[in-house]
């Protein structure tokens, strides 16, 4: 009797761990992403696809060096060069996409994730949303921000760097969650995620999502025409565009950097 006891009991155990199993499989393939789902804009060695807004090359300073996208100041400085440095991945365009990058910034640095981009404008702001990458703590400190936000009616401390225009914030727009935001410190590298469609917008950071709004609604129109984006009317309204980067001046690596379209 005690040997049948016995046996039962090791019987449900089995099926127990065989459950458990069975849901840990479950789990694991609904979070993983299939790397065929994706594509790779930067492979690591060639900058194959990517150019100058409204360019036909990359413009100086925008370089391969250990297996990183990156903006070598001194290289872009060093050339005589009128165009803008802003860059993008100009081989297609997208309308819903997860779109992923590992990036890091030096002390100062400041550069931004666009998407969604059109040509023919004088620069990419003027129509593109961006995902703001900064270095909150110390920007401020080496950069006189006064006048510009004075500019844009920022009379409360404008010497300070505004939720706004902080690290993962959608700019001038909706600023990122700080009770969620984990910054990891300048040198090290970060990342982030933005997942775009029409019912939503989300951006993530270091694996926490920290900015969440719904486009074009009567929320969105309304913070469009009451700030930086007020004068410019094409500002976020295409549905489709290029992916891009930032040039401020400032120093910055990108890597693994995926898109894939929803």
């Amino acid at each position: 009797m005690r040997n049948l006891s016995t046996l039962i009991i090791m019987a449900i155990l089995l099926a127990s761990c065989k459950t458990d199993k069975k849901t840990e499989n479950t789990e694991q393939q609904e979070t993983a992403t299939p790397e065929a789902e994706w594509t790779v804009l930067f492979d690591g060695t060639s900058t194959e696809g990517w150019r100058a807004y409204n360019g036909e090359a990359l413009p100086p300073g925008w370089v391969v060096k250990n297996k990183e996208l990156t903006f070598d100041t001194e290289l872009g400085l060093e050339q005589d060069y009128n165009g803008g440095k802003d860059i993008i991945y100009g081989a297609e365009e997208f309308d819903n996409f997860e779109f992923y990058v590992e990036w890091k910034l030096p002390k100062g640095g400041n550069s931004g994730i666009f998407y969604h981009i059109k040509e023919g404008y004088k620069s990419i702001p003027e129509v593109s949303p961006e995902y703001q990458l900064i270095d909150d703590e110390n920007y401020a400190a080496m950069h006189d921000l006064t006048e510009y936000n004075l500019s844009l009616g920022y009379t409360d401390k404008p010497e300070e760097l505004k939720p706004l225009q902080q690290t993962a914030s959608d700019y001038a727009m909706h600023p990122a969650d700080t009770s969620k935001k984990v910054l990891h410190p300048v040198g090290e590298w970060n990342s982030s995620k933005i997942v775009f469609t029409s019912e939503k917008v989300e951006h993530w950071l270091n694996g926490e999502m920290v900015v969440s709004f719904v486009p074009w609604d009567e929320a969105w129109e309304e913070k469009k025409h009451s700030d930086k984006w007020k004068n410019s009317e094409d500002y976020g309204t295409f549905k489709k565009g290029y992916i891009g980067f930032q040039d401020h001046s400032s120093p910055i690596w990108f890597r693994n950097i995926k898109i894939k379209k929803l």
